[in-house]
């Protein structure tokens, strides 16, 4: 039996491998040697092939392979285009994650999801909720996604997360590189009928904020390098003061937000032998910051200390030594316009919360503190001030009086005194000949005469007829934006661009650090003031200014001022200080031309801010161009006349001036000899109403400018006092004036106008042309009321970190220290001055209550007695 079964022949071993079913890179021979009748495969195992194969051709962009599979009769039979893998991704949405990969295949992998769509592939969306289109809007090129979209796709589909394929490109901000499939996508939806959605809103407020924080942060390291401000001084909202501008208090708010309850909580307490230490970590140690208003309210949280729970010895000391403290700090940092800007608005604001508080204002009003605090706001008011005169009067001569275009021909014009010889030496220069200009028609009263650069005949040398060219092609690039002077690179240090660029950045921190408008609006008053002032004087006392061609070229520099004036939104009364430089200017242009007596009568009349003495030295001291006109004989005697019937006017105003004073003296020491209640009463009633209803016009005028029914327009500053001389009084001050309401002292400027966020002008408005007045354009920026905004109750937020300011580091971090609640506190503890509130331990000490009157009286002697006793000492 055994060997029977022993000689049992055995079955051959077949030893061929099994046919790889799952090919890494399918090809079509292997495709094709696999699928024949010979290979011996079951239909399962050429479905498995040919569904494998299919997907490898959508990842690979095989389109030979595809074609294959897609039009061979024996593939086509186990050709699933529904086919998914396990997260519900079809074959389009595999072919289309390839793009981007190898970019040498782009093009056969377009072709490979067309040849897909062709034949019915699936398109719907995965297991994420995620169609062909929302890949391909973050993948493929805008070729593809139009094609989708015409073949089943809808922009219109979302996600799980409620995302169309516009919100995937766009959901914070447009990728980089897909500007153009996000408009593709856009305009889709807005054809059939989209008119955006809560993304595309979010999306566009995003976007808007990026872009304003993108300008805002060119705007402050600009004005860091114009002005030299430390870094320091942005801390950390440097990169979110675009959404504060946007926060608005409650311009209707009750008096408790200004008249807080009587208690602890809106108070701070304070020891009177502690207040240099207070005002040395308070106001001399205080590193300004940007918007930082904690030196204002902890000074006013002590005040109401002092005043509802001590008596007002406490209160003038505080008031007393803070002031004396915040003059003497900016007193030593005068160059540092932070510094300044700073305490400028800290004080305005720490006499809006005194003057509005109702519980303090009377004994404040008593004491004479408000009066203490608008001293120290118009100081550092001053302070400022001179800051921009001083950078104003180094660039003054170069920008404006000197500067003119480089291909200005202002040097080839000659003048009739100087030499030949000597012009020789200074290189060859175009000669003018037969300069001939018309008369100018003499003005009416009412209108200014013409100017000679606007009449000048068309037999005009060549020379001239380019230099009103040249005028006329630098006025016309004088309208740049200040702001975009700002931002732009190299600009030039002699000329006007140099002045408003340094303007901007001044204006632009007064802005962004919450001054209040009405001052900005004062402080640009007197620096225009003072820069026409400097203007004039040195025009009419430096001969080289005393002509034609350089008054001209004056003119169009003095219009940047004037325009940048319109575009900062100013009112027009600020550049109304200009007129007696426009005067002269338009003196200087005509007086040549005038040959006619009535001409000269007439033209006179039209300058009402230049006097004869002004008028008789430029005709003087005129430099006249080779062939230019002269002043007639008998216009020359009459201006002499003018000027000696001015002089005898100004010596019988000196002599009235004298008189009054020496008689007010006299009245007053004999009314003071026999009635000491005549001391009030003044000597003459004349002068006292005319300057009482001044001052009471220009309180109206600064109440008016927060009228927002009431245009800005209507506001003038105030009148200088007359000039009897030939110079003006550069050193005159313009009066500071507060809002009558205490409540407008917290007053925030508009915000910051950018040149995009300006309407463009409409092809309908003429544009005017370039030899016209800054004048016209500037009065756009005029119109409307003056933009402010009120913020109240943000002024009185305060923390616990406050306290480090009044209690010092260590004895503030007592209030942040969370105490262990399991833990009892004993008696002895709690009657030792510790309480337990909120998780919070609040330590006291008791300070020993001083009677001493104050030792600071700011040139005045105490008001408090020695016997006087505080509310607390009455308890004892």
């Amino acid at each position: 039996m055994a060997a029977s079964s022993l000689q049992t022949p055995m079955s051959p071993i077949d030893l061929a491998p099994e046919p790889d079913l799952r090919p890494l890179y399918p090809t079509v021979a292997y495709i094709v040697e696999l699928l024949s009748s010979n290979s011996g495969l079951t239909p399962d195992q050429r479905a498995e092939l040919v569904t494998h194969s299919l997907a490898r051709a959508c990842v690979f962009a095989e389109l030979t392979v595809l074609q294959y599979l897609l039009g061979d009769q024996q593939a086509q039979v186990f050709v699933d285009l529904s086919v998914r893998d396990e997260d519900g991704v079809g074959l389009v949405t595999l072919a289309i994650h390839g793009f981007g990969a190898e970019s040498d295949r782009d093009v056969e992998r377009e072709e490979c999801v067309r040849l897909l769509i062709a034949q019915g592939a699936d398109t719907n969306a995965d297991k994420a909720g995620w169609t062909p289109l929302h890949y391909a809007a973050l993948l493929s090129p805008p070729t593809l996604i139009s094609y989708l979209m015409t073949h089943g796709c809808s922009p219109f589909a979302v996600t799980r997360r409620n995302l169309t394929p516009l919100d995937i490109v766009t959901a914070h901000s447009i990728l980089p590189g897909r500007e153009d499939v996000a408009l593709l996508l856009e305009e889709a939806m807005r054809g059939e009928g989209w008119t955006g959605g809560k993304m595309e809103e979010r999306r566009r407020l995003l976007e808007e904020k990026r872009k304003r924080q993108e300008k805002q942060r060119v705007v402050r390291d600009t004005v860091a390098q114009t002005l030299g401000v430390d870094s320091r001084w942005w801390r950390s909202q440097s990169d979110d003061f675009s959404d504060s501008e946007s926060e608005s208090g409650d311009e209707d708010a009750d008096d408790e937000v200004y008249t807080p309850p009587a208690d602890y909580a809106s108070m701070l307490v304070f020891s009177p032998l502690s207040l240099p230490q207070i005002f040395e970590s308070l106001i001399t140690n205080f590193q300004p910051s940007f918007r930082d208003a904690q030196p204002a309210n902890t000074l006013y949280m002590l005040a109401r200390f002092a005043c509802l729970t001590c008596d007002h010895t406490w209160l003038e000391d505080l008031i007393i030594g803070a002031t004396d403290a915040i003059e003497e700090t900016f007193f030593e940092r005068a160059d540092d316009v932070t510094c300044l800007v700073f305490w400028l608005r800290n004080t305005t604001i720490w006499l809006h919360l005194l003057r509005c508080d109702n519980s303090i204002s009377e004994a404040c009003e008593m004491l004479g503190s408000f009066e203490l605090i608008e001293e120290v706001i118009n100081s550092v008011f001053v302070f400022i001030i001179r800051f921009a005169e001083r950078r104003i009067d180094q660039l003054l001569d170069g920008a404006l009086l000197d500067y003119s275009p480089p291909t200005s021909e202002l040097d080839s014009i000659q003048f009739e005194s100087e030499w030949s010889f000597l012009r020789s030496f200074q290189g060859k220069k175009k000669s003018i000949s037969s300069t001939t200009l018309r008369i100018p028609p003499p003005p009416s009263p009412g209108h200014p005469p013409a100017s000679p650069a606007g009449s000048i005949s068309t037999s005009t040398s060549r020379g001239f007829s380019s230099l009103r060219d040249t005028f006329s092609r630098a006025r016309a690039g004088s309208s740049t934006t200040p702001i975009q002077a700002i931002f732009s690179d190299g600009v030039s240090q002699n000329s006007p661009t140099s002045i408003t660029s340094f303007l901007t950045a001044l204006h632009a921190m007064l802005t962004l650090s919450d001054v209040n408008p009405a001052l900005t609006t004062q402080l640009w008053s007197q620096v225009m003031y003072w820069t026409s002032c400097e203007m004039f004087n040195r025009i009419l006392t430096r001969k080289k200014y005393l002509c034609r061609s350089r008054a001209i070229q004056i003119s169009l520099n003095l219009g940047a001022l004037e325009e940048w004036v319109g575009q900062m939104g100013l009112p027009p009364g600020v550049q109304s200080h200009f007129n007696p430089v426009r005067d002269l200017l338009n003196w200087l242009q005509c007086l040549s031309s005038i040959t006619d007596f009535a001409n000269l009568v007439a033209t006179i009349q039209t300058m009402p801010n230049m006097n004869p003495l002004q008028m008789r030295r430029a005709v003087r001291e005129y430099k006249y161009e080779v062939n230019e006109g002269r002043m007639t004989e008998e216009c020359v005697q009459y201006l002499t006349q003018l000027q000696k019937d001015w002089e005898r006017h100004r010596v019988k105003l000196g002599v009235e001036a004298l008189r009054k004073e020496r008689d007010t003296d006299h009245d007053s020491v004999s009314s003071f000899q026999t009635d000491t209640q005549s001391i009030s009463q003044p000597a003459s009633s004349a002068t006292p109403s005319i300057a009482s209803s001044e001052s009471s016009a220009v309180q109206r005028g600064i109440d008016m400018l927060f009228e927002k029914t009431q245009e800005k327009s209507a506001w003038e500053p105030v009148k200088p006092p007359q000039v009897l001389g030939e110079l003006l009084d550069s050193r005159h001050m313009l009066p500071l004036v507060f809002p009558s309401d205490p409540r407008l002292l917290s007053a925030l400027p508009g915000k910051l106008l950018f040149p995009e966020d300006k309407p463009p002008r409409t092809p309908r408005t003429p544009i005017p042309p370039p030899d016209s007045r800054s004048s016209s354009r500037a009065s756009e920026g005029h119109r409307g009321a003056m933009p402010w905004r009120s913020r109240d109750r943000a002024l009185r937020q305060m923390s616990a970190g406050t306290l480090k300011w009044v209690d010092g580091v260590r004895s503030a971090s007592r209030w942040g220290r969370m105490t262990n609640p399991d833990t009892d506190v004993d008696e002895e503890e709690l009657a030792n001055g510790e309480e337990e509130d909120g998780g919070l331990t609040v330590v006291t000490h008791i300070t020993p209550l001083t009677r001493k009157p104050s030792g600071r009286s700011k040139g005045r002697p105490s008001q408090g007695g020695e016997g006087e006793l505080t509310p607390v000492d009455d308890h004892r």
